[in-house]
């Protein structure tokens, strides 16, 4: 079996006129936390989608676990949050984690397991309609989490949350890899990437960087990941010219 739970080679994906991603190649590795960087607009989303398999691609491949991205096998295997929640807004919390772990024959107390990790028992019994963004984001995930995907792919998952809990998040998502699953993470917070195995970071659709936060900074000369970031993009602005 491959060391890489996820392989993208040479794709590309347009929409109308616009190339989104254009020759994109990555690998991430079994048991990892990667963290997907970039700016609005980079190309994030679409990756994510591509991955998951409901993507439409104009060329080139994207893998998971072994199998073509979006295959029968992988519908079980694989977990996605999306930047918009994804949950049913007139259920509780508690009713849309025990009706997706029904999905994947798992009780009562594995819908309730989840929702304790993710910090929402105090809301379990709450209709997801009377939520807040950042815990309807954080029921979303309970929903992506309570089948114990081998990989999980959230897009912008802290978004709208306290530094508390997005700190809580990140623990999570350390349990999760730790456990063996594959974790891919979006953001365009650079002190999120401290907390990544690996980074990918991507700009107007091309891969500017992918390797550990430490070998970033140190390929920049900085110890800043943002000012890290702005250096490489600017080494590939002169490359192009």
């Amino acid at each position: 079996m491959s060391d890489n739970a996820i392989e993208v080679r040479d794709l590309v994906i347009k929409r109308g006129k616009r190339t989104v991603l254009d020759g994109f190649t990555c690998t991430i590795p079994h048991g990892s936390v990667t963290g997907l960087l970039g700016p609005s607009g980079s190309g994030k989303t679409t990756l994510m989608r591509a991955i998951v398999g409901v993507q439409l691609i104009n060329e080139g491949r994207v893998t998971v676990l072994g199998h073509p991205a979006g295959s029968a096998p992988l519908r079980r295997r694989i977990g996605y949050v999306t930047q918009a929640p994804s949950v049913y807004a007139d259920l509780t919390v508690r009713e849309n984690a025990r009706y997706f772990a029904s999905l994947y024959r798992l009780t009562a107390k594995d819908a309730d397991d989840a929702i304790e990790a993710v910090g929402l028992s105090s809301h379990a019994g709450q209709l997801v309609a009377e939520l807040s963004g950042g815990q309807r984001s954080r029921a979303s995930l309970v929903c992506a989490i309570v089948g114990r995907p081998d990989v999980l792919v959230l897009d912008e998952p802290t978004v709208g949350q306290d530094p508390v809990l997005r700190d809580e998040l990140w623990d999570q998502f350390r349990r999760l890899a730790a456990d063996g699953a594959t974790v891919l993470v979006s953001s365009h917070v650079m002190d999120e990437a401290n907390r990544c195995d690996r980074l990918l970071l991507i700009r107007e659709g091309m891969l500017i960087a992918d390797d550990t936060p430490a070998a970033v900074k140190r390929s920049a000369g900085t110890d800043d990941l943002d000012q890290a970031f702005l250096r490489l993009i600017r080494d590939q602005e002169v490359a192009a010219k």
